[in-house]
């Protein structure tokens, strides 16, 4: 198969937390060819090439910087990721790591490139939007995939496996918890993360509504969202704690936590958890699925750790970097798999000639379900959109209405 390039546009923590280590290793194995990372300022981009833990991990290795490094920080380029995606070959690959709001203007000027799209969650902030990308995707026979890392957690899998084989029941009610960091808003978050933008339900809890889906095959029909809002520290105001209430076709309910605010001195680097009730003939069960302490813990010289904390749980399955039978380490968890899939798939796509072949490729993909492309995941987006709706009226309800995609309050 051939080696795609790959260009990812936006520097921020998940680049430097998941996506650039991920990338780097399939380079490093020659899964994939140059890597190239655009930013609007060059602050972000300083900060990944001279990480000291990416730095160890991968010895030697180097992305292609835009704007150069040597650009002044105080020089901004908002729309330099068009000149970026020019430079790449037709039908290679746009890793897009932005903003939610900034998702559907990076899609179609990849589009217009006729590049292949990895996307972090949700993909787009309207159905509208995602149909038109799908209907376009399709047309030129280019691969979309949304990044819900969630779906490669080996339980997440086993669970899904296991409620399709009957073992569980039909869902009925459960919960969901999804709290990150206090520092957040201390990050780039409070420059965009505001009520008129986005939500802590539709920025993480996004990941569970399409998770509890992705194991019951179970549509979300309606939701209703209130937020508590607060101030960042320069001023901004957002939504730094959401909760919701998710509707499912079958009548079954999730109620949704979110926020940005889990303690920074707290043993775990945030707090997240799955926890869902079944209805059988003559009894009940359950899964539950503790995604905040994952059985390991430490409590290590301050100095000597990535986080400011005597004590904290480890989460070894999401994304870590560890010793293999290489140079520096080797990215291993759910969030490395995820990637390595997202990647495998357009490499698949393109390692066929056939226009035909290719879109039947990309329809197995879609049929299969299990990485998020338009096509399968399309409910996290109405989802999302009724979210959004409701938060911003102060919980009022809305309704999917699945026969003409349309959304109404009642």
């Amino acid at each position: 198969m051939l080696k795609k390039d790959v260009l990812v546009i936006g520097g921020g923590m998940i680049v430097h937390d998941q996506i650039l280590p991920s990338l780097y290793h399939l380079q490093r194995i020659g899964e994939i060819g140059k890597i190239s990372i655009c930013a609007r300022h060059t602050t972000p981009l300083k900060s990944l090439m001279n990480s000291p833990s990416i730095k160890e991990s991968f010895p030697g290795q180097f992305f292609i910087s835009f704007p150069p490094l040597d650009t002044p920080e105080d020089k901004y380029f908002p729309e330099l990721y068009k000149e970026a995606i020019k430079t790449l070959a037709p039908r290679q690959c746009v890793f897009i790591a932005l903003p939610d709001y900034l998702h559907y203007p990076a899609i179609m000027e990849a589009f217009n490139h006729d590049q292949h799209v990895i996307c972090v969650k949700p993909l787009v902030q309207t159905y509208k939007q995602l149909a038109e990308i799908e209907e376009i995707s399709k047309k030129k026979r280019l691969f979309v995939g949304v990044e819900y890392h969630k779906r490669f957690d080996i339980r997440s899998l086993l669970a899904r496996k296991n409620y399709r084989d009957g073992l569980f029941g039909e869902f009925i009610i459960g919960e969901a918890k999804m709290i990150e960091p206090y520092y957040y808003r201390h990050s780039n978050f409070q420059n965009w993360f505001t009520c008129d933008i986005s939500d802590p339900f539709t920025y993480v809890g996004c990941h569970y509504v399409d998770i509890v889906t992705f194991i019951t095959g179970l549509k979300p029909v309606g939701v209703s969202v209130v937020g508590i809002k607060k101030s960042f520290p320069n001023g901004n105001v957002g939504y730094m704690w959401s909760h919701g209430r998710v509707f499912y076709e079958n009548g079954g309910i999730l109620s949704v936590i979110n926020g940005l605010g889990y303690p920074d001195m707290g043993g775990g680097s945030n707090q997240q958890g799955l926890e869902l009730y079944f209805e059988n003939k003559d009894c009940t069960s359950v899964l539950r699925h503790d995604d905040q302490f994952r059985g390991v813990s430490y409590s290590i010289s301050e100095e000597k750790t990535e986080i400011r904390k005597n004590f904290y749980t480890i989460n070894t399955d999401y994304f870590r970097l560890v010793p293999w039978n290489g140079p520096g380490l080797k990215p291993v968890g759910y969030g490395y798999t995820s990637i390595e899939e997202l990647i495998k798939c357009v490499k698949k796509i393109d390692n066929i000639e056939d226009d035909r072949t290719r879109l039947e490729e990309i329809e197995k993909i879609d049929n299969l379900g299990i990485i998020a492309t338009p096509k399968n995941s399309y409910y996290n987006e109405l989802i999302c959109e009724c979210a959004r709706r409701s938060i911003l009226e102060d919980g009022k309800p809305y309704y999917i209405d699945y026969a003409n995609y349309t959304l109404s309050s009642r």
